[in-house]
């Protein structure tokens, strides 16, 4: 959810392996910054760190980013979020979150990908997501009673994850909440076993447009040129 778009098989190189590499450590400062140096009671640290181990980032640099977003060395962590929004190719609603450090650099970039963009232009798209605490998670027990759990962690609404997302012998959900309530389902969620492996605000598209294949690699193409940004932190796009 959130990346539905991504195409697979993507071309994996250096360059796009660091610019990965960057955004999960980007990630774990901005997470340590907001709830603190302890993975235990942060839970946007702790899946954070999960994300970045499984992306196969050392340990040293983990543990750097750490210390760097919660404050304990002598850099300062001064990146800001902003969000943008307008419309891809064929009228595919898309909000963008940045992570960055310079908004006066950032800001004309971005608006120069959505021109570059065959028929994508800027636009107020708020009015086409909801704006939800998304929280990822997976229980080694296969039988386990998702939905009674969401319930009693008090999550609004819950549904499987995609099957190459669990491994074999497990189960899998995605637990919606209200933004306020993320950092206690996600907390309550654990409590519960499971492992947690997104805990984050998302913007989901309330209706997804009829697309032929033509026009999904034409929004796919210009989704990957905004994802690429090295600022781009998350891009939420109305195609699954």
């Amino acid at each position: 959810m959130g990346a539905q778009w991504k195409q697979a098989g993507r071309e994996a190189n250096a360059q796009k392996r660091g610019q990965h590499v960057v955004k999960l450590v980007r990630e774990i400062m901005v997470a340590a910054k907001l709830g603190g140096a302890d993975p235990d009671s942060n839970a946007r640290l702790s899946a954070a760190v999960e994300k970045a181990r499984k992306g196969s980032v050392t340990r040293d640099t983990i543990e750097r980013a750490i210390k760097k977003g919660a404050g304990l060395t002598d850099e300062k962590v001064i990146f800001e979020v902003v969000i943008y929004e307008g419309f891809a190719p064929h009228k595919v609603p898309v909000i963008v979150e940045c992570l960055t450090d310079n908004r006066n650099r950032t800001a004309p970039e971005i608006r120069n990908i959505f021109k570059a963009g065959s028929l994508g232009q800027p636009g107020s798209v708020a009015f086409f997501f909801n704006h939800f605490g998304v929280v990822e998670a997976t229980h080694s027990d296969p039988n386990r009673d998702a939905e009674a759990d969401a319930i009693e962690a008090g999550a609004q609404e819950i549904e499987p994850l995609e099957a190459d997302e669990v491994a074999e012998g497990q189960k899998g959900a995605r637990f919606l909440t209200e933004i306020k309530d993320l950092d206690h389902v996600s907390k309550a969620l654990k409590a519960a076993g499971w492992t947690i492996s997104a805990s984050e605000m998302r913007y989901i598209a309330k209706t997804y447009p009829d697309l032929d294949e033509a026009a999904r690699k034409q929004v796919a193409d210009f989704l990957n040129a905004l994802d690429d940004h090295d600022d781009v932190h998350h891009v939420f796009a109305a195609m699954k």
